[in-house]
């Protein structure tokens, strides 16, 4: 063999350990470390289904490990008479707040029934033909969230109809322990308000339902099938289960903690948080605001898990399209401290004291304020100048003894 060949073989081995070491650094999925309900139900409780005629509440969130749809695998393993859809619909192509009509599934055949239309629950001539009735739909932890109450009102109808309720339970993104903001005053019930539970309640789906059917006398048939593998202390990132969008501006995991610290505010006209540009709840801005003021205003306040940067955009859609206006971007740091209801009482106090003159509050939305809050207590505090911290103190005592008591409901430790 000559120098030449000997060279090209050479270079033609180097070549190939080189692409041996560059595919085994590419990015592989995690396998999911968490099993949800839909997973347990098939594997392990197929019992709760077998021979019966099933009503399933669900949207593109109802997917097992493997990103297979909860509609197909009942489809496919029971028989499927009704599907129901929440807020955004079944295939979640709905904008927020509008109503959805009924119509055929193209892919099952199977009638859909809106529960976010005419009516809000199953009536009796959708479930005529329902043995039991299965949700499966992932939640972001939040009380605002309209979803936790098509549950809670469609277990009420399970009780009428004298079905089973069976819930497929799936993580709460923001974890099992953190439990934050006022406690709903029934005064403000709303349909982003039915229950008096902390704005941020720390319990799964599961979880959620077994409480409210007893706290809130539901009393109807209920089962949870739990997951496997998760436990109080994980995020979504811990569980090696990927995302599906709960709903059009919630597309990653993290803005499930960005929708809990801005949120509220969101309810206003009067501040933009990101919802018509490109980090809907990620941002705070107005064309009032001082970017470089307000980010070192909050971060003098040194929050936990949380920085806030300049920031200087223009909203692409909505009433504000290309209105240009400043702010700041809240980076979360670290998931495990930050606390988004302490962080959106601070951005609150902050706006009222820096831009006193401002119409933080407009008069004509202020409402749908304390319909988020759960209280209006909030905004008169804000406005009377108290501070972030005597603010926060002052539903601690009832957050406490909510955690006291939801723990009975507790399926995970």
């Amino acid at each position: 063999m000559n120098n030449s060949s000997k060279y090209t073989i050479g270079i033609c081995a180097v070549t190939a350990w080189l692409a041996v070491l560059s595919f085994a650094q590419l990015p592989t999925r995690q396998i999911p470390v968490v099993k949800p309900g839909i997973n347990v139900l098939i594997t392990e409780k197929m019992d709760l289904i077998r021979g019966k005629r099933l009503g399933l509440i669900t949207n593109p969130t109802g997917v097992n490990s493997k990103l297979e749809s909860t509609i197909d695998i009942l489809a496919k393993n029971g028989k499927l008479v009704a599907l129901f859809g929440p807020e955004h619909g079944v295939r979640g192509d709905v904008f927020a707040g509008e109503t959805i009509d009924n119509f055929v599934d193209a892919r099952t055949g199977v009638p859909v029934y809106s529960l976010y239309g005419k009516t809000h629950q199953p009536t009796p001539e959708m479930l005529k033909n329902v043995d039991a009735l299965v949700y499966d739909i992932q939640d972001i932890g939040n009380r605002t969230y309209t979803y936790i109450y098509t549950m809670a009102r469609s277990m009420s109808a399970a009780k009428d109809a004298n079905i089973p309720f069976i819930v497929l339970d799936r993580p709460n993104p923001l974890g099992g322990e953190l439990v934050e903001g006022p406690v709903l005053d029934p005064a403000f019930k709303s349909g982003i308000g039915m229950f008096p539970i902390p704005y941020l309640y720390g319990l799964t789906a599961g979880e959620l339902a077994r409480y409210f059917n007893t706290e809130f006398g539901i009393n109807c048939n209920l089962t949870v099938v739990p997951m496997k593998g998760w436990n109080r202390k994980m995020n979504w990132s811990d569980t090696g289960l990927e995302w599906i969008l709960t709903s059009p501006h919630i597309p990653h995991w993290e803005t499930a903690y960005h929708c809990a610290a801005t949120g509220g505010i969101g309810e206003m006209p009067t501040v933009n948080i990101g919802v018509g540009y490109t980090l809907p709840f990620e941002l705070v801005g107005e064309e009032w605001i001082n970017a470089e003021q307000l980010a070192t205003e909050l971060n003098s306040r040194h929050l936990p898990g949380v920085v806030f940067r300049p920031l200087h955009f223009r909203p692409y859609y909505l009433s504000r399209k290309d209105v240009p206006m400043q702010g700041v971007q809240i980076h979360i740091v670290n998931f495990r401290t930050f606390k988004p209801i302490e962080t959106q009482i601070h951005i609150l106090t902050a706006l009222r004291k820096l831009y006193p003159d401002q119409p933080l509050f407009d008069a004509k939305r202020v409402a749908s304020f304390n319909k988020a809050f759960g209280t209006d207590s909030v905004q008169k505090m804000v406005m009377d100048n108290l501070s972030a911290e005597q603010i926060l103190a002052s539903w601690q005592k009832e957050v406490e003894a909510f955690k006291t008591t939801s723990q009975k409901y507790y399926l995970y430790q």
